[in-house]
């Protein structure tokens, strides 16, 4: 039997998990963790980053590196909130119109994930970060289309 711990050879693979070979690996792992914790920390979603860094550059299973970053999402936002509380960021009373319906649709999320593909976990990943990306970018663009607009107008008057 394979030992889960570290050999000279290197760690061996769990079932289709992270299979940690050298020290560069855990380099990988560690720096991912520091990434997606900043941005967890600042609210913007640390999964955002971790899973497509565990998957393209740790070679990380996609399934794996949702479970990962799902794992490791508890701790930093509990420690984020936390914070958020004593700084008396947290709208409680709108909150919950929040948790309640995201809470459900992350149990039938999580039910539908493991039945489909990684392939089509990633695709869809994929488009999903791009779709953002591409809503970011026009946010933007009519964010200063309109104050330049103002800008004018003021100008005018």
């Amino acid at each position: 039997m394979k030992s889960k711990f570290p050999s000279a050879e290197g760690w061996q693979p769990q079932a289709d998990g992270v299979v940690i070979e050298n020290m560069w690996q855990i380099i990988k792992l560690i720096i991912a963790g520091l990434f997606g914790g900043v941005l967890g920390g600042m609210g913007m979603g640390g999964g955002t980053l971790l899973i497509p860094f565990l998957t393209v550059f740790c070679k990380v299973p996609q399934h794996s590196a949702q479970a990962i970053n799902l794992i490791s999402f508890i701790p930093m936002a509990g420690i984020a909130l936390i914070i958020h509380f004593k700084k008396k960021l947290v709208d409680v009373k709108g909150v919950l119109w929040i948790i309640i319906p995201s809470c459900a649709a992350a149990v039938g999320a999580a039910f539908l994930a493991r039945g489909v593909d990684a392939t089509i976990l990633k695709k869809l990943f994929g488009e999903f970060i791009i779709a953002l990306g591409v809503y970011q970018i026009v946010c933007e663009i009519v964010l200063k289309v309109r104050k330049h607009k103002e800008k004018h107008t003021n100008r005018l008057q």
